[in-house]
């Protein structure tokens, strides 16, 4: 047997699973996998999500590595910035020196490099109108990292979430945009921008996941995949099998734990981001996240005074375009058709809602979104966001507002909320 043909797992939204549980679900799992003497490439997520990696790096190691000839791990990083060895060593949990760690290669994916990929195939605007329900019709290369080629068996290892461009991350994910080119990365990302935010997340499977999920079946590696449910707290669920079937098993999960429900609109809300967001490229989740639960006229503020940057990858671009609605693109289209799609799509969806204008050129964004980090007033003001001096923030003057229809959420950026009456 050469792919994991059923998911085995377990999940609680109200408890842990314990150590045991994850070990049996692991052996069983890795069992099925007809890899003995053979090679594995194990994808995880970069620092940027919630994941106990090294408890499943210790598990790879004691349960797949004593039987295969290789295993190694390429970081997904779509297109975040590579991780040097520091960063890869607090990532797994044991020190990485020149990007090896026992007897595994530790490697970042490189989406800017032709070199690093192969392409698979094409996916044909008539299948793209098909999966897109006629939004975007082109055809679209599916380039991917080529190491592929180089393994008997790929096993995706990452959490599943609510995401603002998919609907909810993992599986399949972790191949696009995780170790993919820029043609389906920009594809992708720009379709969920034209569905909004707003409308995707946390909503399911979405025709951003069925066009992911075709260009998966392009893939010549048999597939196996690892979806965790995790919050800061533990493991609430995993899932091992086809990477379709344990994602779906594991986005059912998350929405019970990941999603927080509340009976009105909040009118303001201070989103405190955990440093595991190192620019507002990653830290837009505290608008992502927050956005469905928020009043038409309200406001969202991002709070991450160790936030620098806008983007350690896009940044010159977004400096360009700015963070707007959709529609201030879709009604100027000729004058940033040729931006590429992943960009347009942070900016919409940081921005949120909102409506333009063409003839009067005013932008009315349905919610306002506030930085207080370390990017500079001007730069705020530059990129269209507001600014709010961070030294200003007093958490528990936020917090004694509630009544007011404040709303503090700390270490934001993984729990979506959403309004009861919206269900």
């Amino acid at each position: 047997m050469t792919e994991c043909e059923a998911v085995i797992g377990i999940g609680q939204a109200d408890a842990l699973l314990s150590q045991e549980q994850i070990e049996t679900i692991m052996q069983e799992g890795l069992g099925r996998l007809a890899v003995d003497g053979r090679r594995v490439l194990i994808i995880i997520p970069d620092g940027t999500r919630t994941m106990p990696v090294k408890r499943f790096y210790d598990l790879f190691r004691s349960l797949l590595a004593p039987r295969v000839e290789t295993m190694d791990y390429l970081v997904a990083l779509g297109t975040h910035r590579p991780m040097d060895d520091a960063a890869l060593s607090e990532l797994i949990g044991y020190p990485v020196r020149d990007g090896r760690c026992h007897e595994s290669r530790i490697l970042n994916h490189h989406w800017d490099d032709p070199d690093s990929l192969v392409q698979l195939g094409t996916i044909p605007a008539a299948d793209m109108e098909t999966l897109t329900r006629g939004l975007l019709v082109r055809d679209v290369p599916v380039r991917l990292n080529r190491l592929i080629l180089d393994y008997d068996q790929i096993i995706i290892c990452g959490p599943v979430f609510p995401h603002e461009v998919v609907g909810f991350s993992g599986g399949t994910k972790y191949l696009f945009p995780g170790i993919a080119g820029a043609e389906i990365i920009n594809f992708t990302h720009w379709l969920g921008a034209v569905m909004t935010n707003y409308a995707i997340i946390g909503s399911g499977y979405t025709p951003v996941r069925a066009v992911i999920d075709r260009a998966a079946s392009l893939v010549p590696t048999p597939l196996a995949s690892c979806c965790l449910v995790t919050t800061s707290a533990g493991v609430h669920g995993l899932y091992f099998g086809r990477p379709e079937l344990a994602w779906e098993a594991a986005s059912e999960l998350s929405s019970q734990v990941h999603i927080v429900w509340l009976d009105e609109p909040v009118q303001r809300v201070l989103s405190v981001m955990p440093t595991l967001y190192d620019d507002l490229w990653t830290a837009a989740k505290g608008m992502y996240k927050l956005e469905p639960a928020v009043a038409d006229g309200g406001e969202v503020v991002i709070y991450a005074p160790h936030i620098t940057e806008v983007s350690y990858t896009h940044g010159r671009l977004l400096d360009e375009i700015g963070y707007h609605c959709r529609d201030y693109f879709l009604k100027q289209w000729d004058r940033f058709k040729d931006y590429p799609g992943g960009v347009l799509a942070h900016s919409t969806h940081c921005k949120g809602l909102g409506e333009y204008d063409p003839v009067t050129g005013v932008e009315t964004p349905r919610v306002t979104v506030t930085l207080a980090t370390g990017i500079p007033r001007e730069r705020c003001e530059r990129i269209n966001l507001g600014y709010l001096d961070p030294a200003t923030i007093d958490i528990p003057a936020w917090q004694a507002r509630a009544q007011e229809g404040v709303l503090v959420v700390p270490r934001a950026g993984e729990m979506l909320y959403r309004i009861r009456r919206q269900a």
